[in-house]
């Protein structure tokens, strides 16, 4: 039985747009880094299936999670397919990440009642994987594609949900940018855990301020 519904992740991911895309195949350092994110005000994780220990460090991680941070929802990145989210989504994934759209991974993670995130990089990619039930979409790499390309499919399309991810920087100025181009939300990688902010006091001071940085453009209920 998943601990959040589809609904409730969509909510987390706009109400806490700013998503930490991280591996490490220590455990122990791997919940330093979680634990600093969620004190920093973060409330949705992404830790990416690139590393042999990767299933066994998100199983310990979900269970810390669980215990310690309550509210936040553990997703998994860069699955390709079914038989790896079926084995993740049992190690307790709160939702699914991909680099790419494959359907058969859409229908594991809908009939497992779990939110789904395909990626794409031109316009049709993305309808495409909100046709396939996407209510969220990954757009990658984004600096590739840029803000400018944000902002014009939003044109014919602007009820599209998307979250930028590659190339993000965790600076006011590329957050800032990317935001007022449209994005739901941005995933940011390896530059969010660079310099000191590798360190998990520092970073939590680097996710505060980030947070601050871009309350401006969480929507409020209405």
């Amino acid at each position: 039985m998943p601990v959040f519904s589809p609904e409730k992740i969509l909510d987390l991911v706009i109400q806490h747009p700013i998503v930490p895309v991280f591996y490490h195949a220590d455990v122990d350092h791997a919940k330093a880094i979680v634990q600093a994110c969620y004190d920093g005000g973060l409330r949705v994780f992404e830790f990416t299936n690139r590393g042999d220990k990767a299933l066994s460090v998100f199983t310990q991680l979900v269970g810390y999670v669980r215990e310690q941070c309550p509210g936040m929802a553990m997703g998994i990145g860069t699955i390709l397919t079914p038989a790896l989210a079926i084995q993740f989504i049992d190690a307790g994934a709160d939702f699914v990440v991909q680099p790419v759209t494959t359907a058969t991974v859409g229908d594991v993670c809908r009939e497992r009642g779990i939110p789904w995130v395909p990626a794409g990089s031109t316009l049709n990619e993305i309808y495409q994987a909100t046709l396939l039930g996407a209510s969220l979409v990954k757009v990658f790499p984004g600096n590739v594609v840029g803000p400018d390309f944000i902002k014009a499919i939003k044109g014919p399309m602007p009820g599209l949900k998307l979250m930028v991810t590659g190339g993000v920087e965790p600076t006011i100025d590329s957050l800032t940018t990317w935001f007022r181009a449209g994005v739901t939300a941005v995933g940011i990688g390896s530059q969010l855990f660079s310099g000191k902010s590798a360190e998990p006091e520092f970073l939590r001071e680097r996710v505060a301020a980030l947070v601050q940085t871009i309350s401006p453009f969480i929507p409020q209920p209405v």
